[in-house]
């Protein structure tokens, strides 16, 4: 497996498949052919489809300011290698200098045809969550204690910056008001409701209030193109800082623990993205806020002290109950219905962590296996559910 570096990545919302994936890949193409006086852009499959919504074009002028960007439309989704592709050409004088196609693979990352990148190198001997459980076991490691010797002496500071990067946003979306972009007419909601907690209230309902706001701040902040961590996603980068904020700040976790929770999650994620996918593209919503339900519930088991097959459960808990679930933004913008199945996910984890530290000798179903069943879900399920917004609920809610 790859660094966890390659789960979390800083970069502008509303989509890391849409805008932060295709920043990169406009920004190593520029740097490929730095005497290009003309640039062109080809979006296929999902970026095409939702391209507009998602801010693809700005995201890619932002590194090529005068790129000429084109959306195909009709190229079936069976004939492209992904279905986030882009066919980047350069040329200097009317003349071709170069060309070549570029995937935006999830969580932001890339990968260039037929090159492989310094993201692309193993770190990780293991591929799956029994492989490392077993090994953890063996040697009397903590999943925390795992990550810090397999990867290199400055994971600990990477994660404290993401970590900072995380609760920055919480803030700013909790102090945000007014209506977000795109002509939904979306009302931010987290100021409102972090304000109308009531701690008179039982402890569940303002825990779940509290967390939900976080969700939300985050989630919109995405959707306001801020800056946002993925995690694994920027469509799903609410649910495990809501969860993790809260646990610092309402619970009185120290740092060090959040950081460890947060090496927990990147594994969590880095096995679903080996094993997997995280892109909505290829595996429709539930491989996004699945895969941070997941994370998060991991976290959080982390953070109260349970075991490794406790933490495992709450992880397969949290996808497991994420089974199916489809990609169906409405007009391709980031908001409806993701910014509330965000802070829905949230509250799964809470629930797949308190049915795992009871229950987890009953279990019969490992994480790998639901991992596994999560990705032939999404291979299944039909393409117009899969990111393109052309079904579900984005259909049914344009036709009002």
């Amino acid at each position: 497996m790859h660094s966890i570096r390659s789960v979390y990545k800083i970069g502008n919302g509303p989509s890391s498949s849409h805008t932060v994936g295709p920043y990169r890949a406009a920004k190593y193409f520029s740097e490929r052919y730095p005497e290009a006086d003309a640039w062109k852009v080809t979006l296929f499959g999902s970026l095409a489809f939702t391209g507009q919504g998602h801010g693809t074009m700005k995201a890619i002028r932002t590194a090529l300011p005068d790129a000429e960007v084109l959306f195909d439309l009709k190229t079936p989704e069976k004939e492209l290698p992904h279905p986030n592709t882009m066919l980047f050409e350069a040329k200097k004088g009317g003349e071709e200098l170069g060309r070549c196609r570029i995937f935006s693979i999830g969580g932001g990352s890339i990968r260039v045809e037929g090159e492989a990148s310094d993201e692309e190198l193993e770190v990780y001997p293991q591929s799956s969550f029994s492989e490392i459980s077993a090994l953890c076991k063996q040697r009397y490691l903590n999943l925390p204690q795992f990550v810090y010797r397999m990867e290199d002496d400055s994971i600990r500071r990477k994660l404290t910056e993401i970590w900072h990067a995380m609760e920055d946003t919480v803030r700013r979306g909790l102090a945000a008001e007014g209506v977000l972009p795109g002509g939904l007419g979306v009302a931010r909601k987290a100021k409102l409701l972090y304000e109308t907690r009531c701690y008179n209230e039982s402890s569940d309902v303002t825990m779940n209030r509290v967390i939900a706001a976080y969700a939300y701040a985050v989630s919109e902040e995405n959707a306001d193109e801020h800056l946002v961590v993925t995690a694994p996603t920027c469509g799903s980068c609410g649910v495990l800082p809501a969860v993790l904020y809260y646990m610092q700040y309402d619970r009185g976790f120290p740092e060090e623990e959040i950081i460890d929770a947060l090496a927990v999650a990147g594994l969590i994620g880095n096995v679903i993205r080996t094993n997997a996918s995280i892109s909505g593209a290829e595996a429709g919503c539930q491989a996004e806020i699945g895969s941070a339900a997941s994370m998060a519930a991991a976290a959080l088991a982390e953070l109260h002290g349970l075991n490794i097959d406790q933490i495992e459960y709450a992880a397969e808990i949290a996808m497991e109950h994420s089974l199916g679930l489809t990609c169906d933004p409405v007009k391709g913008l980031v908001q409806i219905p993701c910014i509330e199945r965000n802070a829905v996910a949230a509250m799964r984890a809470i629930s797949a962590v308190n049915l795992s530290q009871f229950l987890f000798a009953t279990r019969k179903i490992s994480f790998d296996d639901v991992v596994a069943t999560m990705y032939r879900t999404g291979l299944d399920m039909d393409e117009k559910y899969r990111e393109t917004s052309h079904g579900g609920l984005a259909t049914i809610y344009s036709n009002q």
